[in-house]
Protein backbone atom coordinates (compact mmCIF):
# COMPACT_ATOMS: atom_id res chain seq x y z
CA UNK A 1 0.00 0.00 0.00
CA UNK A 2 1.35 3.32 -1.46
CA UNK A 3 1.32 6.27 1.52
CA UNK A 4 -0.26 9.25 0.73
CA UNK A 5 1.69 12.08 0.65
CA UNK A 6 1.71 14.45 3.69
CA UNK A 7 0.40 18.09 2.22
CA UNK A 8 1.14 21.13 5.01
CA UNK A 9 0.25 24.85 4.69
CA UNK A 10 2.95 28.23 4.31
CA UNK A 11 1.87 31.38 4.89
CA UNK A 12 5.85 32.17 5.57
CA UNK A 13 8.97 30.85 4.37
CA UNK A 14 9.20 29.86 8.54
CA UNK A 15 5.88 27.66 8.11
CA UNK A 16 7.21 26.12 5.06
CA UNK A 17 10.50 25.07 6.84
CA UNK A 18 9.10 24.03 9.79
CA UNK A 19 6.40 21.83 8.14
CA UNK A 20 9.28 19.93 6.42
CA UNK A 21 11.34 19.54 9.80
CA UNK A 22 8.00 18.18 10.96
CA UNK A 23 7.23 15.48 8.60
CA UNK A 24 5.72 17.22 5.39
CA UNK A 25 6.24 15.65 1.80
CA UNK A 26 5.07 18.53 0.23
CA UNK A 27 3.91 22.41 1.03
CA UNK A 28 1.18 24.84 -0.72
CA UNK A 29 1.24 28.65 -0.49
CA UNK A 30 0.13 31.47 -2.65
CA UNK A 31 0.67 35.00 -3.72
CA UNK A 32 -2.09 37.27 -2.18
CA UNK A 33 -3.39 39.22 -4.95
CA UNK A 34 -4.21 35.18 -6.41
CA UNK A 35 -4.81 32.88 -3.66
CA UNK A 36 -7.30 32.65 -1.45
CA UNK A 37 -5.12 33.87 1.86
CA UNK A 38 -4.69 37.33 1.41
CA UNK A 39 -3.60 38.26 5.26
CA UNK A 40 -0.49 36.46 7.18
CA UNK A 41 0.81 35.57 3.87
CA UNK A 42 4.57 36.44 3.04
CA UNK A 43 4.74 35.35 -0.26
CA UNK A 44 3.35 38.40 -1.93
CA UNK A 45 7.19 39.02 -3.53
CA UNK A 46 8.87 37.09 -5.55
CA UNK A 47 11.73 36.81 -3.65
CA UNK A 48 10.46 35.56 -0.88
CA UNK A 49 8.21 32.80 -2.73
CA UNK A 50 11.67 31.95 -4.42
CA UNK A 51 13.08 31.16 -1.14
CA UNK A 52 10.35 28.88 -0.48
CA UNK A 53 10.05 27.06 -3.59
CA UNK A 54 14.09 26.36 -3.23
CA UNK A 55 13.88 25.88 0.79
CA UNK A 56 11.20 22.79 -0.05
CA UNK A 57 12.78 21.66 -3.53
CA UNK A 58 16.03 21.43 -1.96
CA UNK A 59 15.12 19.20 0.82
CA UNK A 60 13.21 16.96 -1.99
CA UNK A 61 9.76 18.36 -1.34
CA UNK A 62 7.12 19.11 -3.72
CA UNK A 63 5.92 22.75 -3.72
CA UNK A 64 2.84 23.86 -5.18
CA UNK A 65 1.59 27.38 -5.51
CA UNK A 66 -2.27 28.17 -4.75
CA UNK A 67 -3.59 30.11 -7.75
CA UNK A 68 -7.28 29.54 -6.87
CA UNK A 69 -9.57 33.07 -6.73
CA UNK A 70 -12.38 33.25 -8.74
CA UNK A 71 -11.18 36.15 -10.48
CA UNK A 72 -13.22 39.70 -11.96
CA UNK A 73 -12.09 40.99 -15.51
CA UNK A 74 -9.68 43.05 -13.55
CA UNK A 75 -7.27 40.35 -12.67
CA UNK A 76 -7.31 39.08 -15.86
CA UNK A 77 -5.50 41.67 -17.21
CA UNK A 78 -2.22 41.28 -15.14
CA UNK A 79 -2.45 37.77 -14.42
CA UNK A 80 0.30 36.27 -17.25
CA UNK A 81 1.93 38.98 -16.71
CA UNK A 82 2.45 38.20 -12.76
CA UNK A 83 2.73 34.75 -13.45
CA UNK A 84 5.30 34.71 -15.74
CA UNK A 85 8.53 35.38 -13.25
CA UNK A 86 6.45 33.02 -11.00
CA UNK A 87 6.19 30.41 -13.26
CA UNK A 88 10.27 30.99 -14.03
CA UNK A 89 10.91 29.33 -10.40
CA UNK A 90 9.57 25.95 -11.33
CA UNK A 91 7.04 25.29 -9.06
CA UNK A 92 5.52 21.11 -8.88
CA UNK A 93 2.17 21.97 -9.43
CA UNK A 94 -0.73 25.02 -9.84
CA UNK A 95 -3.90 24.76 -7.42
CA UNK A 96 -6.60 26.49 -9.45
CA UNK A 97 -10.29 26.45 -9.27
CA UNK A 98 -11.36 29.09 -12.46
CA UNK A 99 -11.43 27.50 -15.41
CA UNK A 100 -10.49 30.57 -17.44
CA UNK A 101 -7.34 30.83 -15.50
CA UNK A 102 -6.61 27.32 -16.13
CA UNK A 103 -6.96 27.74 -19.99
CA UNK A 104 -4.90 30.48 -19.72
CA UNK A 105 -2.06 28.38 -17.67
CA UNK A 106 -2.90 25.40 -20.30
CA UNK A 107 -2.19 27.53 -23.64
CA UNK A 108 0.99 29.36 -22.39
CA UNK A 109 2.90 26.81 -20.39
CA UNK A 110 1.26 23.68 -21.27
CA UNK A 111 3.72 21.50 -19.04
CA UNK A 112 2.89 23.06 -16.17
CA UNK A 113 0.52 20.33 -13.75
CA UNK A 114 -2.80 21.59 -12.58
CA UNK A 115 -4.43 20.35 -9.18
CA UNK A 116 -8.33 21.41 -9.03
CA UNK A 117 -8.68 23.48 -5.62
CA UNK A 118 -11.67 22.56 -3.22
CA UNK A 119 -12.91 25.64 -4.47
CA UNK A 120 -14.09 23.68 -7.57
CA UNK A 121 -16.60 21.77 -4.96
CA UNK A 122 -16.08 18.44 -6.41
CA UNK A 123 -18.27 15.89 -4.97
CA UNK A 124 -18.75 12.72 -7.45
CA UNK A 125 -16.93 10.89 -9.59
CA UNK A 126 -18.44 12.49 -13.22
CA UNK A 127 -16.67 15.83 -12.12
CA UNK A 128 -13.51 14.09 -11.79
CA UNK A 129 -13.66 12.43 -14.87
CA UNK A 130 -14.28 15.74 -16.57
CA UNK A 131 -12.14 17.66 -15.02
CA UNK A 132 -9.12 14.77 -16.04
CA UNK A 133 -10.64 15.30 -19.05
CA UNK A 134 -9.25 19.02 -19.53
CA UNK A 135 -5.93 17.96 -18.13
CA UNK A 136 -6.48 18.01 -14.35
CA UNK A 137 -3.58 15.85 -13.05
CA UNK A 138 -5.01 16.12 -9.24
CA UNK A 139 -8.49 16.49 -7.92
CA UNK A 140 -8.95 18.30 -4.49
CA UNK A 141 -12.04 16.54 -3.26
CA UNK A 142 -14.89 18.89 -1.35
CA UNK A 143 -14.96 18.54 2.33
CA UNK A 144 -18.32 17.54 2.45
CA UNK A 145 -17.93 13.59 1.32
CA UNK A 146 -17.75 10.58 3.13
CA UNK A 147 -15.20 8.06 3.55
CA UNK A 148 -17.52 5.71 1.10
CA UNK A 149 -17.91 8.52 -1.25
CA UNK A 150 -14.67 9.13 -1.37
CA UNK A 151 -13.64 5.00 -2.22
CA UNK A 152 -16.08 5.39 -4.64
CA UNK A 153 -14.20 8.44 -6.74
CA UNK A 154 -10.96 6.38 -6.17
CA UNK A 155 -13.00 2.98 -8.00
CA UNK A 156 -14.28 5.02 -10.67
CA UNK A 157 -10.99 7.26 -11.60
CA UNK A 158 -8.02 5.19 -10.76
CA UNK A 159 -5.92 7.21 -12.58
CA UNK A 160 -6.71 10.68 -11.20
CA UNK A 161 -4.65 11.62 -8.42
CA UNK A 162 -7.11 12.11 -5.95
CA UNK A 163 -6.30 14.94 -2.78
CA UNK A 164 -8.60 15.27 0.65
CA UNK A 165 -8.39 17.52 3.62
CA UNK A 166 -7.88 15.88 7.09
CA UNK A 167 -7.30 18.42 9.25
CA UNK A 168 -8.21 22.56 9.56
CA UNK A 169 -10.87 24.88 9.36
CA UNK A 170 -14.19 24.17 7.69
CA UNK A 171 -16.18 26.66 5.92
CA UNK A 172 -20.11 26.75 6.75
CA UNK A 173 -21.09 26.86 2.83
CA UNK A 174 -19.51 24.71 0.45
CA UNK A 175 -15.57 26.15 0.31
CA UNK A 176 -16.06 30.12 -1.05
CA UNK A 177 -19.56 29.83 -1.77
CA UNK A 178 -20.76 31.64 1.01
CA UNK A 179 -21.31 35.39 0.88
CA UNK A 180 -20.88 36.62 4.51
CA UNK A 181 -18.16 38.33 4.77
CA UNK A 182 -18.93 40.28 1.39
CA UNK A 183 -22.18 41.16 2.73
CA UNK A 184 -21.19 42.61 6.12
CA UNK A 185 -17.68 44.04 5.38
CA UNK A 186 -17.23 44.67 1.67
CA UNK A 187 -14.58 41.32 1.71
CA UNK A 188 -14.98 38.67 -1.05
CA UNK A 189 -14.15 35.39 -0.04
CA UNK A 190 -13.53 33.87 -3.74
CA UNK A 191 -10.93 36.95 -3.90
CA UNK A 192 -8.53 35.59 -0.72
CA UNK A 193 -10.09 38.24 1.76
CA UNK A 194 -12.84 36.30 3.89
CA UNK A 195 -12.92 37.85 7.40
CA UNK A 196 -14.83 34.19 8.77
CA UNK A 197 -18.06 36.03 9.52
CA UNK A 198 -19.40 32.78 10.46
CA UNK A 199 -17.22 32.76 13.76
CA UNK A 200 -17.84 36.18 15.13
CA UNK A 201 -20.22 36.79 18.24
CA UNK A 202 -24.03 37.14 17.42
CA UNK A 203 -27.15 38.54 19.45
CA UNK A 204 -30.56 37.11 18.16
CA UNK A 205 -32.80 39.89 18.08
CA UNK A 206 -36.71 40.61 17.39
CA UNK A 207 -37.88 42.37 14.82
CA UNK A 208 -41.09 43.92 13.26
CA UNK A 209 -41.12 43.21 9.66
CA UNK A 210 -43.02 46.29 7.86
CA UNK A 211 -45.40 46.04 4.72
CA UNK A 212 -42.69 46.16 2.40
CA UNK A 213 -40.87 43.36 3.87
CA UNK A 214 -38.33 45.22 5.80
CA UNK A 215 -37.05 44.34 9.01
CA UNK A 216 -37.28 47.02 11.25
CA UNK A 217 -34.36 46.74 14.53
CA UNK A 218 -34.46 50.52 15.59
CA UNK A 219 -35.57 49.20 18.42
CA UNK A 220 -35.14 45.76 18.62
CA UNK A 221 -35.85 42.82 21.87
CA UNK A 222 -33.35 40.71 22.36
CA UNK A 223 -35.29 36.94 22.24
CA UNK A 224 -34.94 34.96 25.40
CA UNK A 225 -33.88 31.79 25.12
CA UNK A 226 -33.64 30.42 28.46
CA UNK A 227 -34.22 30.66 32.18
CA UNK A 228 -30.69 28.70 32.66
CA UNK A 229 -27.72 30.67 33.40
CA UNK A 230 -25.68 29.17 30.52
CA UNK A 231 -26.38 27.16 27.34
CA UNK A 232 -24.13 24.91 26.31
CA UNK A 233 -24.42 24.27 21.93
CA UNK A 234 -22.49 22.60 19.85
CA UNK A 235 -21.69 24.49 16.30
CA UNK A 236 -22.79 21.22 14.51
CA UNK A 237 -23.89 17.66 15.92
CA UNK A 238 -21.68 14.78 15.01
CA UNK A 239 -21.78 13.49 11.50
CA UNK A 240 -22.75 10.40 10.71
CA UNK A 241 -20.47 7.27 11.15
CA UNK A 242 -18.11 7.62 8.41
CA UNK A 243 -18.19 10.93 7.77
CA UNK A 244 -14.68 13.16 7.70
CA UNK A 245 -15.49 15.42 10.96
CA UNK A 246 -17.65 12.42 12.65
CA UNK A 247 -14.56 13.20 15.20
CA UNK A 248 -13.44 17.00 15.10
CA UNK A 249 -12.70 19.22 17.53
CA UNK A 250 -15.63 19.04 19.56
CA UNK A 251 -14.98 21.85 22.23
CA UNK A 252 -18.86 23.59 23.01
CA UNK A 253 -19.39 26.51 22.04
CA UNK A 254 -21.46 28.83 24.92
CA UNK A 255 -24.20 30.72 24.43
CA UNK A 256 -24.45 32.76 27.51
CA UNK A 257 -27.97 33.86 28.94
CA UNK A 258 -28.30 36.86 31.36
CA UNK A 259 -30.91 36.96 34.42
CA UNK A 260 -33.10 38.19 32.10
CA UNK A 261 -32.46 34.68 30.05
CA UNK A 262 -31.57 37.24 26.96
CA UNK A 263 -29.21 35.94 24.25
CA UNK A 264 -24.88 37.07 24.26
CA UNK A 265 -23.27 34.61 21.79
CA UNK A 266 -24.23 32.63 18.86
CA UNK A 267 -22.07 31.07 16.43
CA UNK A 268 -23.20 29.65 13.77
CA UNK A 269 -20.26 28.10 12.45
CA UNK A 270 -19.09 24.40 11.70
CA UNK A 271 -16.45 22.51 14.17
CA UNK A 272 -12.78 22.23 12.69
CA UNK A 273 -12.31 19.20 10.83
CA UNK A 274 -9.75 16.38 12.92
CA UNK A 275 -9.39 13.36 10.60
CA UNK A 276 -6.75 11.56 12.07
CA UNK A 277 -7.75 8.20 12.91
CA UNK A 278 -8.95 7.69 9.80
CA UNK A 279 -5.42 8.23 7.57
CA UNK A 280 -5.38 4.66 7.90
CA UNK A 281 -8.71 3.95 6.23
CA UNK A 282 -7.81 6.83 3.98
CA UNK A 283 -4.53 5.21 3.12
CA UNK A 284 -6.02 1.68 2.11
CA UNK A 285 -8.46 3.99 -0.01
CA UNK A 286 -5.89 4.67 -2.23
CA UNK A 287 -5.80 8.85 -1.29
CA UNK A 288 -2.74 10.09 -3.01
CA UNK A 289 -2.02 13.28 -0.38
CA UNK A 290 -3.43 14.28 2.72
CA UNK A 291 -3.46 18.49 3.44
CA UNK A 292 -3.55 20.45 6.24
CA UNK A 293 -5.39 23.38 6.57
CA UNK A 294 -3.96 26.95 7.93
CA UNK A 295 -1.75 28.65 6.03
CA UNK A 296 -2.73 31.83 8.20
CA UNK A 297 -2.14 29.87 11.29
CA UNK A 298 1.45 29.78 13.09
CA UNK A 299 4.74 27.95 13.33
CA UNK A 300 3.29 25.71 15.96
CA UNK A 301 0.08 24.70 14.73
CA UNK A 302 1.94 23.30 11.73
CA UNK A 303 4.49 21.90 13.57
CA UNK A 304 1.71 20.11 15.99
CA UNK A 305 -0.12 19.08 13.22
CA UNK A 306 2.57 17.67 10.59
CA UNK A 307 4.10 15.75 13.53
CA UNK A 308 1.02 14.28 14.38
CA UNK A 309 -0.14 13.15 10.92
CA UNK A 310 3.07 12.26 9.79
CA UNK A 311 2.86 9.63 12.82
CA UNK A 312 -0.25 8.33 12.04
CA UNK A 313 0.85 7.95 8.01
CA UNK A 314 3.53 6.06 9.22
CA UNK A 315 1.54 3.75 11.41
CA UNK A 316 -1.04 3.43 8.94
Amino acid sequence: MKAPELLAPAGSLLMARTALDFGADAIYAGQPRYSLRVRNNDFGTLDNLAAGIEATQSRGGRFYLVSNILPHNAKLKTYLEDMAPVMALKPDALIMADPGLMLMIRERWPEMPIHLSVQANTVNHAAVKFWRSTGVSRVILSRELSLDEVAEIRQECPDTELEVFVHGALCIAYSGRCLLSGYFNHRDPNQGSCTNSCRWDYKVHEGVEDASGDVDLAAPRPVAVSPAPTLECRARQAAPPGRLADRGARAPRRVHADRRGRARQLHPQLEDLRAIEYVARLAEIGVDSLKIEGRTKSPYYVARSCQSYRRAIDDA
